[in-house]
């Protein structure tokens, strides 16, 4: 009586292996809706979070139920998703937002700049010896040679002094801007005594229009430098006249503070005149 009692409480025992593979497939799920989560939304910090749930889902051994690590993890996704693009406190925001202000106000001053030198141009006839573009990077101010210098000549002459000393005076309104005078050549090879080649020639011309910017004493001569290309950086052809009257010019850049990164276009404010 006693054996057969015995007998039945062991065939009663349920055996529960059953429960590793169905542990291990739980897992797995989980691990499949954590990957489906992540990448609905891309983002570097989600990836790195959700590694570390694969860490603690596969090598801790603690059972998937008992683990809140990973049962909070879309939480955390979201957190430090807000974290990292607020920034203690708002910083970041805020100082986007500054910059971007930065950016709108630099954008009004050359803007600005460029419509006076322009109606300059305008009223005194010189559209077809001036030139302004509003890009990305700069406001360009483009002058051909003929109307600066006699050719060969690096000597500005007595009428083109005063377009110097006008561009100079509307730079000082604008104190905050690095300007860059360069000059360049078409590739006419030169040897004369005064010049033995064409980069000397391109030299001594921005800096002789340099040096009449800097007569005006309101101009920050800290903010001027003068370069020369010689015949290394044209804009149209050197095999006709007309190109190479193009490539003969003068240079005056004035260079934005604030670049948009994103922003690889020109700004679409070109011409002028």
């Amino acid at each position: 009586m006693s054996k057969k009692h015995k007998r039945d409480d062991h065939e009663e025992h349920a055996d529960e292996t059953w429960l590793i593979p169905y542990a291990d497939l739980l897992t797995l799920l989980l691990a499949l809706f954590i990957v489906l989560y992540a990448t609905s939304s891309v983002d570097a910090k989600k990836f790195e979070d959700m590694s570390k749930a694969f860490s603690v889902a596969f090598n801790t051994g603690s059972g998937v139920l008992q683990n809140s690590a990973v049962i909070t993890t879309g939480q955390q996704f979201e957190n430090a998703t807000r974290e990292r693009r607020t920034g203690s406190g708002g910083q970041t925001d805020a100082q986007e937002m500054e910059r971007e202000a930065l950016m709108q106000l630099e954008q009004e001053d050359l803007e600005e700049l460029k419509g006076q030198l322009d109606e300059y141009i305008r009223q005194n006839g010189l559209t077809t010896q001036l030139d302004t573009k509003l890009n990305q990077s700069q406001l360009m101010i483009t002058i051909r040679d003929n109307a600066l210098f006699a050719s060969g000549s690096a000597i500005v002459k007595p009428d083109a002094r005063e377009l110097a000393v006008a561009i100079s005076n509307m730079l000082q309104q604008y104190p905050n801007y690095q300007i860059i005078v360069s000059g360049h050549t078409d590739n006419q090879p030169i040897s004369t005594p005064a010049f033995e080649s064409n980069w000397e020639l391109s030299s001594k011309r921005a800096l002789e229009f340099m040096n009449i910017l800097m007569e005006n004493p309101e101009l920050d001569r800290q903010r001027l430098r003068a370069t020369a290309y010689g015949e290394y950086h044209p804009v149209d052809t050197n095999d006709t006249e007309a190109g190479r009257a193009k490539n003969r010019r003068v240079e005056v850049s004035i260079i934005r503070n604030y670049v948009d990164p994103e922003n690889a276009e020109s700004i679409g404010i070109t011409g002028g005149t």
